[in-house]
């Protein structure tokens, strides 16, 4: 019994939501975003909520029940306000900064790293240590931090890299001379 697929999902005031077939299209301030869903899902819109169900109790529709009320939902609050990742970098000489629409990223290497701002993604780079990544599709905000935190991922002797704000790197200790 999926918990999350039972709970109806609020529709504030400012937000449109519409089906046509298997296709969910949801509009709001911060823009519009569209998801086409399994078929044997039922999604109802009634009265400022959006219900989901499934057909029978296999394991399949289980699965999918709950997944597909979270992706209706994070859309939701994806259009009524965006999504953000903060990341941090640690290193000495280890920098990001803002060229156009591209991220550049000197983690180290004998090169810059750049990084191009996919559409419907705002990434801010407030300090030369912290990158923000903005947008309405979660999905999209996750997949582009995770790229960036890749570039350097942290290691655990020193701690350097990108890493998200608030990550907890666990730390080794070096060798010993006897």
């Amino acid at each position: 019994m999926s918990r999350i697929g039972l709970k109806p999902i609020e529709i504030p005031e400012k937000i449109e939501v519409t089906k046509e077939g298997n296709v969910i299209t949801v509009k709001g301030p911060k823009g519009e975003l569209t998801q086409t869903i399994h078929s044997d899902i039922i999604v109802k819109i009634e009265d400022n909520e959006i219900i989901v169900e499934r057909q029978n109790e296999s394991k399949e529709q289980r699965s999918l029940h709950g997944t597909t009320r979270s992706l209706i939902s994070n859309m939701v609050e994806g259009v009524q306000k965006e999504f953000e990742k903060h990341l941090e970098i640690i290193g000495v000489g280890y920098r990001a900064q803002k060229q156009g629409k591209n991220l550049v990223v000197n983690a180290g290497y004998s090169h810059q790293v750049e990084i191009e701002e996919p559409e419907g993604i705002v990434i801010e780079v407030p300090k030369n240590t912290e990158i923000i990544v903005k947008g309405i599709d979660k999905e999209l905000v996750g997949t582009v931090a995770a790229k960036i935190r890749a570039i350097r991922s942290p290691e655990p002797y020193k701690g350097k890299g990108i890493r998200y704000k608030g990550e907890y790197v666990r730390r080794k200790e070096g060798k010993t001379a006897n």
